[in-house]
């Protein structure tokens, strides 16, 4: 329940955001990175994570119908010990026109880890899809 009002949070804030600042195609937390190869589904995120020595960033992107507004939330998270709650180290929101991504800043963690991603429609969070990777 916590996420879902989280992300009702996020997408009203990019929302607020883009009719403040209409040259802006996106919230200020998100950075544009490589392309993600990925299927290309409407409204289902598509995820990926790049790691090297200094840290690891997650990525989330999803193709959407240009006249769209779309939101993608992105999310690194870490498991302290076996069964202990998955904790968020790291996310970005974008909310734009169309298709959108997101990138994470780069974080350290060794302890198992897991990407996550929100995406679909900003303005009907009953039709967002939310997915996660296996960890890693």
């Amino acid at each position: 329940m916590r996420t879902r009002i989280a992300a009702v949070m996020m997408t009203a804030a990019g929302i607020a955001g883009l009719s403040a600042a209409p040259a802006m195609a996106a919230t200020t937390a998100t950075s544009e990175a490589g392309t993600v190869a990925c299927a290309s589904v409407l409204n289902r995120p598509c995820i990926t994570h790049q790691v090297d020595s200094e840290g690891i960033v997650g990525i989330a992107q999803v193709s959407a119908d240009p006249t769209q507004l779309t939101m993608v939330h992105v999310e690194v998270r870490t498991e302290q010990y076996w069964g202990a709650p998955w904790e968020t180290v790291a996310s970005a929101t974008t909310v734009r026109l169309g298709s959108a991504q997101a990138v994470t800043p780069k974080v350290t963690a060794t302890a198992p880890r897991i990407i996550c991603a929100t995406a679909g429609p900003a303005l009907d969070v009953s039709k967002q899809v939310t997915t996660c990777t296996n960890p890693f």
